[in-house]
């Protein structure tokens, strides 16, 4: 989700007592596709409703999950085309998430972005494609 002023929404979570800094998103439920999950997941996330969605990346990589070494995890990215009142949300004062349970979304400008600022390696290449591609 990027907005007219150049920032990417993000998000920072704190879950299984750790701090992290993501995509906003989710995993998915039995029976549903990828686009049906990420419109749950924002709407659950954000409470906004999303149409327009672009497939943007997948990783292709094995990347074990970081909190079940029997989990592997696939990341599929998708642009999305953001509704008029998200642009004007997450602009509070700074929190940062302590609590299991815990998040918050941000807008970060896109230059001060890098693929080391996100905690899993699925965000960092996705993040590094998506920069290569705002570059070109």
């Amino acid at each position: 989700m990027l907005n007219t002023d150049n920032e990417l929404l993000i998000a920072e979570e704190y879950h299984y007592n750790t701090f992290m800094r993501k995509l906003p998103g989710g995993g998915l439920q039995f029976g549903e596709g990828t686009r049906e999950c990420l419109v749950r997941e924002l709407q659950e996330e954000l409470a906004v409703s999303v149409e327009k969605l672009e497939h943007f990346y997948t990783t292709e990589f094995f990347v074990q999950s970081a909190f079940n070494a029997d989990h592997q995890v696939v990341g599929i990215y998708y642009r999305v085309e953001l509704p008029e009142n998200l642009v004007t949300r997450f602009r509070e004062s700074r929190l940062v998430p302590e609590e299991n349970g815990q998040e918050y979304f941000r807008w970060v400008k896109l230059d001060a972005l890098t693929p080391d600022y996100f905690t899993f390696p699925s965000d960092q290449a996705a993040i590094r494609a998506f920069l290569e591609r705002q570059r070109a």
